[in-house]
């Protein structure tokens, strides 16, 4: 093959390199020392494509190897590669990091790589190694990943090679050029409010309108910005999207292959640059809605399992390194994360790849933020106890340059019962999901008594977890205040099923979370009554309503706004059905909640009262119903409170009624100049009213209808 026709266009997707290298047409060019050219270097890891030499630089990193194999492969001829590059220690590895350089004269026309590795070598670095010299391992760095028609998870489990059956990098002589355009990064303050989705659920149903080659792909959420524009969050937050297990049956994507490469499932088109380009046109376009990306991120575990599970890059490349033992022969991986492994984030190797995973994502890839999932697991050493002091990988992170704008939230706790919810999570910035909310407003919803004292708390923005003294100087925004999450009952489901119903998921009805829901009367979402179906509705809107009048940042999941239901599974992460599929149908039957939720949220973003970066403190008086003391005894589940807030233009008056009779609250601030902006025991219109159109409250008293919270409003004096 001639150079010439190789420089022309990029074999994987067609793009003109001439056009794509235009930009770097004035690049100075940089003499580069013969060792290199011919060796390679030892970063960036990965592969990356040099356009001035026309070559190949290859790196990973693997300090316990004895000897370690590339091999690059043709589209097509997946089972003997087309060339096979053994390193030679003295010239190709510095350090722990193997390296090489292959021209493209002698890649050809390889579309594919691979590695093998065998080890351990003399004096290595740990005990616990699971090397095979015969396995196809994938490289850790890989940006975008082949599965072959004959991938085998099975293959990757047993003892024999598994040529043509393994996950391969892809080479992408073409860097997958985008056009960003100008396109705004954003950050949110006050008016945050964060919406939880799943990629493939939320447009994989038929009902989403979507056409068929669209649904459930990052193209599909493109779709419906005008959707997320009009219910009027600002942030989404995507369920994992780097790339997954495709065969082990993790709907969720909580089964991490890949830290850097988009799933490929979430594509319309599966080329190489594709999968790029369209992740990237789905953030552009978001942005320029104003949205905020927000990646929900696994680095905690990967889809290898235990010691049963397949071998497809990390157990293969560096078990010791990656991993933590648990020091049963047994049961030898650790497994804090609930998988069956748990990855080693004190060692460096690790605590690397995670840092330039959100370096990657965040410059090449223009997300904002990332939800750390089992963040707890960060604080764990190598040996699995827990550093409380300054685990490094926090540090690392903080000091970052890249970094140092990006949004960082953390589900505190792991799976072993490390649960480090506020101030003892060692991220002292980061937000933090914050389960004691969904706990209390699910518990006060459901009707339980006693409750007044934590909702209060809870209202207040957690100081008893995040605390603005001056050691701490915790912000109430630091909280995400959710009820419901993928993790879980959906907000419907709480109020439609006394018990949870996974069956389908093939764990006798034994898995998923045990929570506070109340069927309000009838088991189920088939054929309810009208006084059933009424009371769920009103609850739906006190759900919103609390989520929404908290200090803290409200989240929570697609579909909640329209009563999506999973029928009574809170746990479908195997799902990949319309059990998990959102049904848009529920949108327009039921579009008084609908409704409700869209007014609520722009109530709450036209008063910046709830996402403010200080606790209330003497803005606020709290009261009971009838007297002005609140009622904290075990029984009380009445509630009344007003707010001053210095950035507000109005004044609230909030009472709420948990109980399931009607209560006569008196306002105790008197009944000048208040008008009703909301009553969740009304129909729509009457529920929720728009600015200026709020209906003036007469009487020095309001009568709350059972499980109901109303809103009062005036202008500040």
């Amino acid at each position: 093959m001639e150079q010439d026709n190789i420089q022309s266009v990029c074999r994987h997707c067609g793009t003109d390199i001439a056009t794509a290298t235009a930009n770097n047409a004035t690049r100075q060019q940089i003499q580069v020392p013969d060792w290199e050219s011919s060796e390679g270097t030892p970063s960036p890891l990965g592969v990356t494509w040099l356009e001035q030499e026309q070559a190949y630089n290859f790196a990973i990193e693997a300090v316990n190897a004895s000897n370690v194999t590339l091999m690059l492969y043709l589209d097509g001829q997946l089972v003997d590669p087309y060339l096979v590059v053994r390193f030679d220690p003295l010239p190709n590895k510095s350090g722990p990091v193997w390296h090489c350089r292959v021209p493209i004269s002698k890649a050809g026309d390889a579309v594919y790589y691979a590695y093998q590795i065998d080890g351990p070598v003399e004096n290595a670095s740990g005990h616990w190694h699971a090397y095979n010299p015969e396995k196809v391992l994938l490289d850790p760095y890989a940006k975008s990943i082949f599965f072959p028609p004959d991938f085998d998870r099975e293959a990757a489990r047993e003892p024999n090679s598994n040529a043509g059956r393994a996950a391969l990098g892809r080479l992408d002589v073409c860097r997958c050029p985008f056009d960003w355009g100008i396109e705004p990064r954003i950050r949110h303050g006050a008016d945050l409010i964060i919406y939880e989705v799943h990629v493939r659920g939320f447009t994989k149903h038929s009902t989403s309108g979507l056409t068929e080659d669209v649904r459930g792909t990052f193209a599909g959420i493109i779709e419906k910005i005008s959707y997320l524009k009009e219910l009027g969050v600002t942030a989404i937050e995507l369920m994992p999207v780097f790339q997954f297990d495709p065969v082990e049956g993790n709907y969720w994507g909580y089964m991490p292959l890949s830290f850097f490469a988009p799933h490929h499932g979430y594509s319309k088109n599966q080329s190489a640059c594709e999968q790029h380009s369209q992740f990237r046109e789905m953030v552009r376009e978001l942005h320029a809605a104003g949205i905020e990306v927000i990646l929900d991120v696994v680095f905690n575990h990967t889809c290898e399992g235990d010691h049963r599970g397949p071998t497809y890059s990390y157990r293969g490349i560096d078990n010791s390194s990656y991993y933590i033992a648990s020091q049963n022969l047994e049961s030898p991986y650790a497994n804090f994360s609930g998988t069956g492994n748990t990855l080693d984030t004190s060692n460096p190797v690790v605590r690397r790849l995670i840092l330039d995973s959100l370096r990657y994502w965040t410059k090449e890839m223009h997300v904002d933020g990332f939800r750390f999932d089992l963040a707890s697991v960060f604080s764990r050493t190598s040996d699995g106890s827990v550093d409380l002091s300054r685990p490094p990988l926090f540090d690392q992170i903080a000091s970052d340059p890249e970094l140092a704008n990006i949004r960082l939230i953390a589900e505190p706790w792991d799976a072993a019962g490390l649960y480090q919810l506020g101030t003892s999570f060692p991220g002292r910035t980061w937000m933090q999901w914050n389960g004691r909310f969904r706990e209390c407003i699910q518990r006060f919803v459901r009707g339980d008594q006693g409750m007044i004292p934590d909702l209060m708390t809870r209202l207040y923005g957690s100081s008893d977890l995040f605390p603005d003294d001056i050691f701490n100087a915790f912000r109430p925004f630091q909280s995400i205040n959710y009820i419901a999450s993928h993790d879980g009952f959906t907000m419907y489901d709480l109020l439609s099923y006394r018990n949870k119903h996974n069956q389908a998921n093939g764990h006798d009805n034994m898995d998923g979370p045990e929570e506070y829901s109340n069927n309000c009367g009838q088991e189920g979402d088939e054929h309810v009554p009208l006084e059933v179906m009424s009371l769920r509705m009103r609850q739906m809107k006190n759900f919103c309503c609390l989520l929404m009048l908290a200090a803290g940042t409200p989240m929570f999941r697609m579909g909640d706004e329209f009563m999506h239901t999973q029928g009574g599974n809170n746990n479908p992460y195997n799902q990949d059905n319309e059990t998990s599929w959102l049904d848009w149908l529920r949108m327009e039957q039921n579009q008084e909640v609908f409704r409700f939720f869209k007014q609520m949220i722009s109530f709450r973003k036209s008063h910046p009262f709830g996402g403010s970066s200080r606790f209330w403190r003497d803005q606020i008086c709290w009261y009971g119903s009838e007297s002005p003391n609140v009622d904290l005894s075990t029984d009380s589940q009445v509630l009344a409170y007003h707010l001053q807030h210095a950035l507000s233009e109005e004044d609230f008056y909030v009472m709420i009624n948990g109980s399931p009779q009607s209560n006569v609250f008196n306002i105790h601030t008197g009944s000048d100049d208040w008008k009703r902006a909301v009553d969740t025991s009304l129909p729509s219109p009457f529920d929720i009213v728009c600015c200026g159109e709020e209906l003036s409250v007469e009487q020095p008293f309001y009568r709350v209808n059972p499980r109901s919270i109303v809103v009062l409003v005036r202008d500040s004096y």
